[in-house]
């Protein structure tokens, strides 16, 4: 018998695929695109890098949130596996960033 909080049938896997379709299509068309406002450097790149970086975390959340059913999990549990990724990877991204532009004189 399903959970009291999971989704029935299949529409929930098919709201999420359209959304994941979306975010992947939109980076690949910024990727085609590459608009010139968005190539001013910041923070040792590009506007567009950290859109790419920003909607690469957004499907990775989704991922985890429906297909390793962490969604349906307690807010600790959540958290726990949440927070950590969320404030490390954007952080060491900046640090490699940050130090790659100090090494290599980009």
């Amino acid at each position: 018998m399903a959970d009291a909080h999971s989704p029935s049938g299949t529409r929930w896997i098919w709201n999420v695929f359209w959304l994941l379709l979306v975010v992947t299509a939109v980076e690949v068309a910024l990727g085609i695109i590459k608009p010139e406002a968005l190539l001013t450097a910041v923070a040792g790149t590009s506007i567009l890098n950290l859109i790419f970086i920003g909607l690469t975390l957004v499907k990775a959340g989704y991922i985890v949130q429906y297909f390793m059913h962490l969604k349906y999990e307690t807010q600790t549990l959540r958290m726990a596996i949440y927070l950590p990724a969320f404030i490390l990877i954007p952080y060491l991204t900046f640090i490699l960033l940050y130090e790659g532009v100090k090494v290599y004189g980009y």
